[in-house]
């Protein structure tokens, strides 16, 4: 098996673009590109035998599927449409699957770009952590055309265990911004309740497996704890290392109240959710996991 990686050196390691086209393909004989290969794409991709390349443009050249999975918008955007992006040298029919987590809006001029030289574009954000892609478990949110959906789920089906179609092209990115601003309300909350309870003067062990058997369960307390010692295998558990970053987390809020505005919808809980770990950012933690809100408000005596 024969692989190619293309990096891109504009980013920090932990967040780089990485990129790999493969012969033998996950789901078919016919070849796989990956552009993004950072705390969610790597265990998403694994092969052995890469080369460096030069561009995402010459992994375009030499595959018919690619997926990328980027940080911002910024990214996307100049991995397809830069001076050496994918559409240099996309090849007609071919799928791309963007499954960065982006502005909708965005995602739909990238799908008119990639339609004018006559390939097909795909939006399919995932949802379920790092742990998640690791196992093949992740939740792919796709949006499209439907009679392209069927080859999307053949080959993101060999990382996920749920691939869900949502509609036209940016719809996938609708339902991962809502995914996202659940998840931080709920990590808040989870941060707010432990804090509370371990002040009050119980063990914070004892104190999750209580919130976890009782309505106030969630991912955020049950597979994601955000306090130090309370589980294994998580963040909490690595001084808040790897994982999802605040900074990404402030972006998809950002993304969240700029959706807001537009469909005139209210998010009070989003709306403080993103402004507190904007500020979060501000005061050091923009590296740290997002579930590192715990910390925060550990440190933070004057709320």
């Amino acid at each position: 098996t024969s692989s190619l990686r293309y990096w891109n050196h504009r980013q920090r390691p932990a967040a780089a673009s990485l990129a790999a086209v493969c012969s033998r393909s996950m789901a078919s004989k016919t070849p796989v590109g990956f552009i993004g290969l950072g705390n969610m794409g790597n265990p998403m991709f694994q092969e052995a035998g890469e080369q460096v390349v030069s561009s995402p443009a010459d992994v375009a050249e030499k595959a018919h599927r690619i997926i990328t999975m980027l940080p911002t918008s910024i990214n996307a955007v100049e991995a397809y449409s830069g001076t050496n992006g994918i559409l240099k040298k996309v090849k007609k029919g071919s799928l791309l699957i963007d499954s960065s987590t982006i502005d909708p809006s965005v995602s739909k001029e990238l799908a008119k770009e990639v339609e004018k030289m006559g390939a097909v574009f795909m939006d399919a954000p995932v949802s379920g952590g790092v742990g998640a892609a690791w196992s093949g478990n992740l939740m792919f949110m796709v949006g499209g055309v439907e009679e392209e959906f069927a080859a999307a789920q053949e080959l993101l089906g060999c990382m996920g265990s749920n691939v869900l179609f949502c509609g036209a092209v940016g719809t996938g990115q609708a339902a991962k911004i809502c995914d996202n601003m659940q998840l931080a309300i709920s990590m808040i909350g989870t941060a707010e309740a432990m804090n509370l309870g371990i002040r009050l003067g119980l063990d914070p062990k004892l104190l999750a497996k209580i919130l976890n058997m009782s309505s106030g369960r969630c991912w955020s307390s049950d597979t994601y704890n955000p306090v130090p010692a309370v589980m294994d295998g998580v963040p909490s558990a690595n001084n808040y290392q790897g994982g999802f970053g605040t900074t990404l987390m402030a972006k998809d809020l950002g993304l969240a109240q700029d959706s807001a505005t537009s469909t005139k919808s209210p998010i009070l809980l989003g709306s403080l959710a993103h402004q507190i770990y904007r500020m979060m950012c501000a005061k050091g933690y923009s590296k740290k996991d997002f579930s590192s809100v715990f910390q925060f408000l550990r440190e933070e005596e004057n709320f």
